[in-house]
């Protein structure tokens, strides 16, 4: 870890460029699940740091969608953010819009979780409970399969994450409902301070 971002300063940081709050959730949502992942692949210590490269992941996107993972640098180091943070957030971005191959766990994680966290949560949008609580991988395998539902979120993004990882695409999804189930609470807690 380079220069460390304090997570308010980071959250301050990502307000300053999001205003919209689908965009907000997601970067949120995908923090939580970042964290989620570092506790879970024995990297307890650098959850906070995990969850800072979630939540940056999507700086860019809001302002500068035409430029997405190109203006992020910018944007970060202007902030005086590390490279290292930099690097992590642009390989979401690795053969879409840049050229920044996802190296280290941290990385493949979120390539692979970033478009799998949109379909889920637009899955559990179709459900009574409109939670991701009570999801099973069935009922998001059966959405996946649909490619108009949710046809934003890349299943060929989301299958080569997993692949990075070495997992299949069963356990990603599994993995990947449990951790937005540990922060489904708090996201929402957030979402009604801020809207």
């Amino acid at each position: 870890m380079e220069n460390y971002i304090e997570r308010e300063d980071a959250w301050k940081l990502l307000l300053k460029y999001n205003q919209d709050s689908f965009h907000i959730q997601h970067a949120l949502t995908v923090e939580g699940v970042m964290k989620w992942y570092a506790n879970e692949l024995g990297y307890e210590k650098d959850a906070e740091y995990w969850g800072i490269v979630g939540l940056f992941h999507d700086i860019d996107f809001e302002q500068y969608p035409e430029a997405h993972c190109i203006k992020a640098p910018e944007l970060l180091r202007e902030a005086g953010v590390g490279e290292d943070i930099i690097h992590a957030v642009c390989s979401h971005g690795y053969e879409l819009t840049v050229d920044v191959k996802p190296e280290h766990e941290m990385e493949k994680v979120l390539y692979a979780v970033d478009e799998l966290t949109g379909l889920i949560g637009a899955t559990a949008l179709m459900r009574p409970s409109k939670s991701v609580q009570d999801m099973e991988v069935k009922s998001v395998k059966k959405k996946y399969k649909s490619k108009n539902f949710a046809a934003g979120c890349s299943r060929e993004v989301i299958e080569r994450g997993a692949e990075m990882l070495g997992w299949d695409l069963n356990t990603l999804i599994q993995k990947t409902i449990e951790a937005m189930r540990s922060c489904e609470a708090e996201i929402q807690v957030t979402m009604e301070g801020i809207e």
